[in-house]
């Protein structure tokens, strides 16, 4: 019988820590903005700072925040450099729409 006791109590301490786990990330968990990775993905992703940021990820903040332009990116080519713009208008416009109550 004393055989059985220890996989019995660590399987509880897992499944105690598992839910402490599960409502940690829950509760304090950060939601990241699902549009940068939209523009990220529209970026040439050379991570190369020419536009003055970290890398591609820190750009897409940049251009969200509305702190730098699409032309900062020095090896974006002209059809994505549109695109992207593009996107980005729509991105903006939406924000701005008021909601009716």
């Amino acid at each position: 019988m004393a055989i059985f006791i220890p996989p019995l109590v660590l399987g509880v301490l897992g499944l105690i820590l598992g839910i402490v786990i599960y409502f940690v990330g829950k509760y304090f968990g950060v939601q990241e903005d699902t549009r940068i990775d939209v523009i990220e993905s529209m970026l040439p992703r050379y991570n190369c700072g020419a536009c003055g940021y970290g890398g591609c990820r820190d750009m897409a903040h940049g251009l969200l925040a509305k702190e730098s332009l699409v032309g900062a990116c020095k090896p974006i080519k002209a059809d994505a450099k549109e695109a992207l713009t593009k996107a980005l208008e729509e991105m903006f416009k939406a924000e701005s729409v008021p909601v009716s109550h």
